[in-house]
């Protein structure tokens, strides 16, 4: 007893080096949809056009929306069923890992495959792969990210999602300096020439290994990554040797009633609130970053009328930015709580969507991608990095250990719900005819700030008892 009440006293310690290797997960995941990002939204757009014989790029977005949005459906379905059958699953090797083994095989077959559909003009089979893909991702996505929460005690999850993003974004960064090489617009019509406002073609366009090579490469490292985590994370053999720590964070956690173990008992009515306000502020967060994130490449392409290699620049600046977000979001939450550090992420998020629509108003397109975006995003970045590392802990804080794939499918969830309705409904809205890509980052804005208003009303719990090592102490990396 006394042994027990003596190990409490001691800080609790975040183990990096398993942490990071957890991240290879997440590494993967990131590394996929950076490259579907900057690449599929243009791929329908283009076979849209060819298909109802039309040049201009506003006449088709509502059905490149509701094909963004269609893959979406079948996530918003599957990932909470995976996060609770992961629950129910148990095996040899853990609960989680049968699922991300299977979906990451699975997708890294089927991804090579989309730029492949769309160079031989093949709209449906383009369709049909990304819907494969999509399916097996959510399939091991909602396991992979479980896995963090599972094998982290309550109070040092936000710095261990930190990790876990950052790790996301340095897979998300290897296509984004790739399309600094392979310009999407060269493969399509070439260069652009700003002095006669055309495009030239060149000996890239149409070169298939233009698009072909991030997705390839994605699939390769995906592989990879989940090998290296099979080898090295053992979760049953983890879960069993950190057992107290568990225990002990569950005594800790920053929610207003503790959290039953019994499966079958249902959530406090505070907890319940506090659940809903964080799911819903996050559909309204995700409505404006997905929107952003997957009409990004055609605001460049048709708005700007530049060519797409200056996203790779703008992607690495605001990419550098929420690693740094990532590196000190649970340091700062450690310190004034989860909930004001989410809302300090949002509200300059909100400022950097206010300068976007501004500026973007006060100056006309010439054929150039303004200084200000990089700017923009770099607000962006940091602000939206403070959100994500915290939201997440947020929301498994409220479920006991035998819950984390449930709760993390409600996460996602509320994230893919806004995936899902976000593509159709800025698609659409670009059938009014005074609505253009101008208006873009008004869209984010008022999207963001609502979210930012329905997050005030979550009430900060900070219990203020929690002692997590400091400085040199929290860098030890023991096995």
């Amino acid at each position: 007893m006394e042994k027990q009440a003596q190990a409490n006293s001691f800080p609790f310690k975040l183990n990096m080096k398993r942490t990071m290797i957890i991240g290879f997960a997440f590494f993967g995941i990131l590394l996929m949809w950076q490259v579907w990002d900057s690449y599929c939204s243009s791929f329908l757009s283009e076979l849209f056009m060819k298909s109802l014989g039309t040049d201009d790029p506003k006449q088709v977005q509502y059905l490149v929306g509701v094909m963004m949005a269609v893959d979406n459906i079948a996530a918003l379905i599957m990932m909470p069923i995976f996060g609770h059958l992961s629950d129910k699953t148990n095996t040899r090797f853990g609960k989680r890992m049968p699922y991300i083994l299977i979906g990451t095989f699975v997708v890294s077959v089927a991804f090579p495959f989309i730029p492949i559909a769309f160079h031989y003009n093949n709209l449906v089979a383009l369709i049909i792969l990304m819907i494969i893909t999509v399916f097996f991702a959510m399939m091991y996505r909602n396991p992979a990210v479980a896995l963090m929460p599972d094998l982290t005690p309550k109070p040092l999850r936000s710095k261990a999602n930190g990790i876990i993003n950052i790790m996301g974004y340095i897979g998300g960064a290897v296509p984004t300096v790739l399309g600094m090489f392979l310009v999407l617009s060269q493969y399509l019509k070439g260069k652009y020439d700003a002095a006669t406002d055309t495009w030239v073609p060149t000996a890239q366009t149409g070169n298939i290994w233009i698009i072909e090579v991030p997705f390839l490469l994605a699939s390769v490292l995906m592989i990879a990554s989940v090998i290296v985590l099979f080898i090295l994370i053992k979760e049953n053999k983890i879960k069993d040797e950190i057992k107290d720590e568990l225990a002990r964070g569950e005594e800790e956690a920053e929610i207003q009633d503790s959290v039953a173990d019994d499966e079958n008992k249902p959530m406090s009515k505070a907890n319940k609130t506090m659940l809903w306000l964080i799911l819903i502020a996050e559909f309204f967060w995700f409505m404006a970053d997905n929107g952003v994130g997957t009409f990004m490449t055609n605001y460049t392409l048709y708005h700007l009328n530049t060519d797409t290699s200056k996203l790779a620049i703008n992607t690495i600046a605001s990419g550098l930015c929420s690693v740094a977000g990532f590196a000190v979001g649970g340091i700062i939450a450690a310190k004034i709580g989860r909930k004001w550090t989410l809302t300090g992420g949002l509200a300059l998020t909100v400022l950097a969507y206010v300068l976007w629509f501004i500026l973007g108003l006060s100056i006309a397109p010439n054929g150039t991608f303004p200084f200000y975006i990089y700017v923009i995003f770099v607000l962006k970045g940091f602000g939206m990095s403070l959100v994500h590392v915290n939201s997440f802990p947020m929301v498994v804080e409220l479920c006991s250990a035998k819950k984390i794939g449930k709760f993390t499918g409600y996460y996602y969830m509320a994230s893919m719900l806004a995936q899902t309705i976000t593509p159709i409904a800025l698609g659409s809205l670009m059938l009014i005819p005074d609505f253009d890509w101008s208006y873009l980052p008004l869209y984010a804005l008022v999207c963001c700030g609502f979210s930012l208003a329905v997050f005030m009303f979550v009430k900060s719990v900070k219990l203020n008892k929690t002692d997590i090592k400091k400085g040199l102490e929290a860098l030890d990396v023991d096995d």
